[in-house]
């Protein structure tokens, strides 16, 4: 069992309340735009790890040269045993307002003078000793007070360059993260931003480059689902967009073009049926009419044979005359019968030839005449002269036009008629009557059909007109049926003029 499988857009998902994504769109996001926010990130995250070094650094270049630029008058006060001078050098770093505490130890870690916060001796500390070996400064980040330090110490050197002891200065671990805190948010505040922009910029260039267009190509995909295969989409948007609808359009176009050969496919095999059909029928018909013309042809001959002598002997009285008149009058109908049946089935013409219309239509006219004369009926007939020939089989097309004349004459009241005209492609031979003129339930296909008739009973074989539209298709003709205006009917035979003719008229 097919179904039918409508095009939705699907490939939406949503995201929040009033937020659709597709999944290219998803795709974007997830191969674009977050590769580049995780590097941004990333570009961030170095960049403050640097700025933090540099900044740590800087504060720790600032206590370095405070130290060294006290430690002059320091190692001078201490060479001259000047406390005083020493305190005071001290509580001048404290100008600065970065400096949290101050010292001033000798070789051992004892303390020799502070001013700030400081610890009261390092003797148990490594530092004294690193100092002593190294002869250089050193950094360490201490506990003080339950505050957490970071200290610079500064050998100390007299005038014979020997150490003497070291500066110790101070400031709070905290400055060192203080002073990164406003670039850290300003730099996550624009890193914010920036994601966000990444992120309009990549689902707007979306939609405006490629979303919009391919939700119109989904809505022609819509129509052409709904039926309507006779749509087709619009080239619009980029090239890959625009070769999917070409696709499309080539691909409905197949399918039309599959359908109207389909259809052609099913109108020739139904005329191949009807024709299969028609065939079989004629077949039996030819196969009954055979065995009516051998069995009842020499006893309808012998029959009339001794009716026509039993008339002709003149010993019969006028009403015994009467019923072997009408004895005969059956005799011919029959014969007539069988002889119609024969035309019916007779096979398509082979003796095709160029053939005159006048003469032909006089031909006709000539073998109804006894009949005109029988019925008191008049015959008129138009044959212009000069008229173009025509190829096909005289007797056939001899005994269709006789079937015409006959049934107007039968269903004429005083008169019929015989008209001919052309043109560059066509011979029409008209037919009328003057009689009722067509049924008003009037079926083409209902009055051509065999054995059909709308004589009285015993009037007619209903196989008149089926000769009639066999011989018509034999020379690929055409044949119509109207009533007339001023009553009766019209038939109208045209037939294709021959070859020769169209080259003349050229």
């Amino acid at each position: 069992m097919s179904k039918k499988h409508t095009f939705k857009n699907n490939t939406l998902v949503r995201i929040w309340p009033f937020i659709r994504l597709s999944s290219l769109q998803r795709t974007l996001l997830l191969f674009v735009v977050l590769p580049l926010v995780l590097l941004s990130a990333l570009g961030i995250r170095f960049g403050l790890d640097q700025a933090n070094q540099f900044q740590q650094q800087r504060l720790k270049n600032d206590l370095e040269l405070i130290a060294r630029a006290i430690s002059l008058p320091v190692g001078t006060a201490l060479n001259n045993q000047d406390l005083e001078a020493v305190n005071l050098a001290l509580d001048s770093v404290f100008v600065l307002g970065e400096v949290y505490g101050a010292s001033v130890f000798d070789v051992a870690g004892n303390r020799i003078a502070s001013a700030g916060v400081s610890k009261t001796n390092l003797t148990d500390s490594s530092i004294p000793a690193r100092i002593l070996s190294t002869g250089e400064g050193q950094e360490v980040f201490t506990r003080v007070k339950g505050r957490r330090l970071f200290s610079h110490f500064l050998p100390l050197f007299d005038a014979a360059n020997q150490t003497q002891g070291f500066i110790q200065i101070t400031r709070k671990a905290s400055d060192f993260g203080r002073a990164l805190e406003q670039l850290t948010v300003i730099a996550w505040l624009v890193w914010g931003v920036f994601s966000l922009g990444i992120l309009a910029a990549v689902l707007l260039g979306h939609y405006g480059g490629v979303g919009r267009h391919v939700d119109k190509l989904l809505t022609h995909m819509q129509r052409v689902a709904a039926g309507d295969l006779s749509h087709r989409a619009a080239l619009e948007g980029p090239n890959e967009v625009a070769s999917i609808a070409q696709g499309l359009n080539q691909m409905l176009d197949s399918i039309n073009q599959a359908n109207q050969e389909l259809d052609a496919h099913r109108a020739a095999e139904t005329q191949l049926l009807a024709q299969l059909k028609d065939t079989e029928k004629m077949v039996a018909i030819g196969s009954m009419a055979q065995g009516i013309a051998h069995e009842l042809g020499a006893p309808l001959s012998v029959i009339d044979g001794r009716a026509r002598r039993l008339e002709l002997s003149g010993q019969l009285d006028q009403k015994t005359l009467r019923h072997v008149k009408g004895i005969r009058s059956q005799v011919d109908r029959l014969t007539r019968t069988v002889r119609q049946l024969l035309d019916y089935c007779r096979p398509a013409a082979t003796q095709v030839r160029e053939l005159a219309p006048a003469q032909l239509i006089a031909d006709v006219i000539a073998a109804i005449e006894p009949e005109l004369e029988a019925r008191h009926c008049k015959l008129s007939a138009d044959i212009p002269d000069n008229l173009p020939t025509i190829r096909g089989d005289a007797g056939r097309l001899e005994l269709a036009l006789l079937n015409l004349v006959r049934n107007a004459l039968h269903a004429a009241e005083h008169s019929i008629g015989i008209a001919v005209s052309s043109n560059a492609e066509q011979l029409s031979i008209i037919v009328t009557d003057d009689g009722a003129g067509l049924p008003t339930d009037f079926s083409l296909e209902r009055l051509l059909e065999p054995f059909f008739t709308t004589k009285s009973p015993g009037q007619g074989t209903g196989l008149g007109l089926a000769i009639v539209r066999t011989v018509s298709e034999e020379h690929d003709g055409q044949l119509s049926f109207n009533s007339r205006a001023q009553g009766g009917c019209e038939v109208r035979i045209m037939l294709p003029i021959s070859l020769q003719t169209k080259d003349k008229l050229r």
